[in-house]
């Protein structure tokens, strides 16, 4: 990486990377009003679902996607 502009980018997807990673915990909240120890197998109201990790990992390959195609624009 001798291009300041490389180390620029590659800085830049890193600090967006911990970014995604600090905003997920934080909206991580507890209490999803799903069923607990004690209720019936069958709730009467619908409980919510919640994003998996695959989300992360889709934004993520989506990032790298996207950086993979500025690099190779700038290259030619």
């Amino acid at each position: 990486m001798k291009n300041p502009n490389t180390w620029r980018l590659a800085l830049t997807a890193a600090a967006l990377w911990l970014a995604t990673g600090a905003v997920s915990q934080a909206l991580a909240q507890p209490g999803s009003g799903g069923p607990g120890p004690g209720t019936p197998t069958t709730p009467t109201t619908p409980t919510d679902v919640p994003l998996d990790g695959g989300a992360s990992l889709l934004l993520a390959a989506g990032a790298a996607y996207g950086l993979k195609r500025l690099r190779k624009r700038y290259r030619a």
